[in-house]
């Protein structure tokens, strides 16, 4: 169960889920949430109607109660999340360590001599939104530089809010020589909008964003760098670990939760 299929990540992440899938001998059934959590719980519903074996999931943004995935127990249906994580102990998932990539994208921009730099960050909802911020103080604090939390805007992710949290910016007493975006579809909601107020990118402001996405490829004036998240290895590890559960798993014994994370790697643009 995905968000958004027309996302580059996690068509990347459902390709490398459904080609292991295949040589394992199993069927895959997609769902997309569309970011919506009560289409979510009502998928999670129709899956299990559908006796599924086991389900990978990458939450929906809105989702602020997980009791549908939680309910799964019940009915033996193993749930390994990847991406998006719900803040719930015991559960299996298959993360990138954005915490660390937060920290690698500021630092680059200080090293290009950036010292106001701002976020526009995600949903309060997502982990993934918690970790860009931990990232993003980390960094600050390290190099010595006063963190100012006014300088953190969150966004639904979509071009409209995207647009009002970069005004927050812009209008900013400490207007921000730089800004790290949640992800590349908000870098290039933020680049298309400060274009259009006129804004000269390459001496006013410059963006980096996650996921390296193909988008980057296509834009005319693309974020300097992206922290590159890996969804086609996150999508094999989730696979991979849903298929040893359903393998190995006894109703005898507690099992272990199976908790892995993968390292990002800051990527500069091919066009700085």
């Amino acid at each position: 169960m995905l968000p958004e299929l027309a996302e580059a990540f996690f068509s990347s992440a459902i390709s490398a889920i459904e080609d292991i899938a295949y040589k394992r001998n199993y069927t895959v059934l997609l769902a997309q949430s569309h970011d919506d959590e009560h289409r979510e719980k009502q998928l999670v519903e129709k899956m299990k109607n559908h006796r599924i074996d086991g389900l990978l999931v990458s939450v929906a943004k809105t989702t602020s109660n997980f009791e549908h995935f939680e309910q799964l127990k019940k009915y033996d249906i193993p749930v390994v999340f990847f991406d998006r994580i719900p803040p719930l102990k015991n559960i299996h998932y298959v993360a990138c360590n954005i915490e660390t990539g937060s920290i690698e994208a500021v630092n680059y921009l200080l090293k290009r001599g950036h010292r106001s730099i701002g976020l526009i960050n995600g949903p309060t909802t997502l982990i993934a939104s918690g970790q860009r911020k931990e990232g993003y103080i980390k960094a600050l604090q390290k190099n010595r530089l006063k963190f100012d939390p006014t300088l953190i805007v969150n966004c639904d992710l979509t071009e409209e809010s995207t647009k009002t949290a970069l005004d927050v910016l812009l209008n900013h007493k400490r207007k921000p020589t730089a800004i790290v975006t949640f992800n590349d579809y908000v870098s290039a909601f933020a680049i298309k909008y400060a274009f259009k107020s006129q804004l000269n990118l390459n001496n006013t402001i410059e963006f980096v964003s996650y996921a390296n996405s193909p988008v980057i490829g296509f834009m005319e004036h693309p974020p300097v760098a992206s922290v590159e998240q890996f969804p086609a290895v996150q999508g094999q590890k989730a696979i991979d670990t849903l298929l040893d559960i359903l393998n190995t798993e006894t109703k005898e014994e507690p099992q272990a939760y199976y908790k892995m994370m993968i390292e990002s790697q800051l990527i500069e643009s091919s066009k700085d």
